[in-house]
């Protein structure tokens, strides 16, 4: 039987040894960042990709020896276990696999079968089932039973057919026969319940729907499994989509086949014929289908899951506006507009509210209010949330930047998702207990454009609004994602111990948010930061914490200039022998690629560093603290596109990456509603994922297609080629007449099309089935 640690090798092609290491850095505390980053010559070079993998398999398969050793000890209580039987659960690597051959010895409740054991109907059984020459009815009478309900041949034969039906169905070997043929060829089909297709509108496309099932991606899952729950559809697994009729369904002719029945004319093959159907219409079916459907369910949630995960990752990795004093405007009409200003680091300055919109129409006094507060804190960036009022608030930032004759900001349309959670939060209440809830989003919307990461984290990534599907999922599955999403991000950035928050500091790999708080007090208290070490004096942050943590924290202007970079303190020593080797001094070496190209390892042999961390310590030599994240850019709306209204068929645009679906691309032009990019329209060649195009915060130029302002649809494409399809021709399409079945039951929808060949160049129609998921998001913009 393989270990944990081989399994885990096979499945990610790397040595058993690797892997060993990576279990036994976890397993002593270590975080995923930082064996990531320090610990690369102990797992030779396993990154964090790797390590999440890790993580995540070393929980299941512990739960898997856990259930394993508990199975065993069961059946061996009831002198059961033999030894093909102990072979077969030691080699079962999952938790399906292992649950099957444990169903015989399973404690249950009485069943019709065990009723029918009991009052002595399993020898009939057993002979109907070897000797098909017996008369089944001539053979039940001796089993008459009037005591126990048994009291007629037709209830005795029933009797022996649920003893059978249950020895089939807790048969592992059919039950994994049956199960692989299911994911192979069995379909997924969607009706509307009775009487629902009104009440369900938003469902029609799945009214009668049917496609193979291991082929339904995420979102058409979780989408059909909702109108499931919401009692408008109902769901089913047809394993012959495509057989009108059959003596035998492929599932029983495999049932036969695994226990070599041959039907034939023989007296006993009408009884054995009946309990092949009957176990698999009222016992296997059932259940394979409920298992495949909550395997379809955890799939589905897993990627949508990875969906959100991406998208969070690429959101907290935008590109920073830098270290400016920034103006934040969150947009209103009648409550008025919402201004705060921070300096560089953050910190609030000032504050106000102007009413430059209907009712008030306060504009001029707004420009001056605005421009008076611009030169007075010298404002280098005006962020404007993009919510309700955003385009005309870009109108009013537009006039005060020219108003200004010098020292002219930059305008900056800024996502406001998730702004108002800050605002209400704890968090903020404790950093701004004086402050107006309103006012406070302001000053959210400044910082996000500072630095989206360090704002970011402040708030529960669940309202940010990138997921798909994100509240038909496991949530807590969801929150242990994200947790590691985020994790992984800051670290990967590197945090200011002078000015980072105490949310920023949580997310910092050994901290939690006591030891959080504690830096924080310990800063205030004692001032900045001078070095590393005195980390050390912070309370509840230990050896362990120090060790996980002082890597990913920065100190500029510091005693030590390799405070201020990715070098760990451990490495410290390392350095000061390359100093002593080199002749030189650190001030020399930061920075100095021509100085620090001199290094060559095989010169140093009294010094114990292994090759990855040497060329990690004299690459954040070239540039300490580099920011991972890319050079800040915005979008330029285009002028006199305010809203849904102002869009026409066939105008070309520039817009930011909103959210990404394995679907296809969102895409905010800033009228309040953001677009749909069809994955076939984001490119001419095929891809089966957006992500291979695009992603979160991108800007890109795309073309409308169509719009629907009744329904708040926008349909975009990237190939600003393509063709226009007008309304008329898509009537034309959607109205052709289509065939009807003329069978009694429905005949279910054909399979749609897996995606495998290039998209059309110059014909759109592929945002319909897209467009119907547009919904999901939209709340999530507001």
């Amino acid at each position: 039987m393989a270990t944990i640690a081989e399994l885990i090798a096979t499945e990610l092609n790397v040595k058993t040894a690797q892997i060993t290491s990576a279990i036994n850095l976890l397993d002593d505390g270590a975080t995923v960042p930082f064996i990531a980053r320090y610990r690369k010559e102990v797992t030779q070079g396993l990154d964090d990709n790797h390590l999440r993998h890790i993580d995540q398999r070393l929980s299941y398969l512990r739960e898997l020896e856990d259930r394993r050793k508990v199975i065993v000890t069961s059946i061996t209580q009831q002198d059961k276990l033999t030894p093909a039987l102990e072979k077969e659960l030691q080699t079962a690597d999952n938790k399906t696999r292992l649950e099957d051959l444990y169903l015989p010895f399973k404690p249950k409740r009485r069943t019709k079968g065990q009723i029918a054991i009991e009052s002595g109907l399993e020898p009939l059984a057993n002979n109907l089932y070897n000797n098909w020459a017996l008369t089944p009815e001539v053979e039940a009478k001796t089993f008459i039973n009037n005591d126990a309900s048994f009291s007629d041949e037709k209830l005795v034969l029933e009797g022996a057919i649920y003893i059978l039906i249950e020895r089939f169905a807790q048969d592992a070997n059919l039950l994994q026969k049956l199960r692989k043929h299911l994911l192979k060829q069995a379909h997924l089909t969607s009706v509307v319940a009775k009487g629902k297709q009104q009440e369900g509108a938003k469902y029609r496309d799945y009214f009668e729907h049917s496609e193979l099932l291991k082929n339904v991606p995420s979102h058409r899952a979780l989408a059909m499994l909702r109108g499931r729950n919401e009692k408008i559809l109902q769901l089913s697994i047809n394993v012959d989509p495509n057989q009108e009729d059959s003596q035998y369904s492929s599932a029983e002719q495999i049932i036969c086949e695994h226990y070599n029945l041959r039907l034939t004319g023989q007296a006993g093959a009408e009884f054995i014929t009946k309990v092949v159907r009957w176990a698999w219409k009222i016992k296997l079916s059932l259940s394979l289908e409920t298992e495949l459907l909550g395997n379809l369910r955890e799939q589905a949630e897993n990627g949508a899951i990875k969906v959100f995960a991406t998208n969070l990752s690429d959101l907290l990795m935008a590109a920073p506006a830098g270290a400016k004093t920034t103006l934040g405007l969150d947009p209103g009409m009648r409550t008025g507009c919402k201004v705060a200003i921070v300096d560089a680091t953050g910190k609030l300055l000032q504050t106000a509210t102007i009413f430059p919109h209907a009712p008030q129409n306060h504009w001029e006094k707004s420009v001056r209010t605005l421009v008076s507060l611009c030169q007075q804190h010298k404002v280098e960036l005006l962020a404007i949330g993009n919510g309700t009022g955003s385009r005309e608030s870009d109108k009013l930032a537009a006039e005060v930047i020219q108003a200004l004759e010098a020292n002219k900001p930059q305008k900056v349309m800024v996502s406001e998702a998730g702004a108002s959670v800050y605002s209400a939060s704890e968090f903020a209440a404790k950093e701004f207990p004086d402050l107006d809830v309103s006012i406070r989003g302001a000053v959210s919307i400044a910082r996000r454009l500072q630095d989206p990461l360090a704002e970011l984290v402040k708030i529960d990534p669940k309202a940010i609004g990138v997921g798909q599907y994100q509240h038909d999922v496991s949530q807590s599955q969801l929150s242990k994602t994200l947790d590691n999403v985020i994790e992984d991000c800051v670290n990967n950035v590197g945090v200011d111990l002078n000015s980072a928050s105490a949310a920023l500091l949580t997310r910092v790999s050994g901290l939690n948010k006591t030891m959080a708080d504690n830096v924080v007090a310990y800063r205030d208290e004692h001032g900045r930061f001078d070095d590393r070490k005195e980390l050390k004096k912070v309370a509840r942050l230990g050896p362990k914490a120090f060790e996980q943590a002082a890597g990913f924290l920065r100190i500029s202007g510091g005693k030590n200039p390799l405070d201020n970079s990715g070098v760990h303190p451990e490495s410290y020593p390392v350095i000061e022998k390359i100093i002593a080797h080199l002749n030189s001094k650190i001030s020399d070496l930061i920075g100095n690629s021509e100085q620090l190209s001199k290094i060559n390892i095989a010169d140093l042999n009294d010094i114990n560093i292994g090759e990855l961390t040497l060329k990690d310590i004299i690459s954040e030599l070239e540039k300490p603290g580099r920011d991972p994240r890319p050079v800040f850019k915005a979008a330029q709306f285009k002028e006199g596109v305010n809203t849904i209204n102002d869009l026409t068929v066939g105008m070309v645009l520039e817009g930011v990456i909103s959210n990404v679906a394995n679907f296809g691309a969102f895409v905010d032009l800033g009228v309040h509603q953001d677009g749909l990019v069809h994955i076939s329209s984001l490119t001419d060649k095929f891809v089966s994922d957006p992500r291979e195009i695009v992603k979160a915060g991108d800007i890109v130029k795309v073309k409308v297609m169509e719009v629907d302002a009744a329904r708040k649809r926008i349909s975009l494409s990237m190939r600003l080629d393509e063709t226009v399809t007008t309304k008329q021709e898509q009537n034309q399409q959607t109205n052709k007449p289509q065939p009807r079945s003329q069978n009694t039951t429905p005949k279910m929808a054909k399979p749609n099309p897996q995606r495998n060949t290039k998209p059309p160049a110059k014909k759109s129609e592929n945002a319909a089935m897209g467009n119907a998921f547009a919904d999901a998001f939209a709340k999530f913009k507001k």
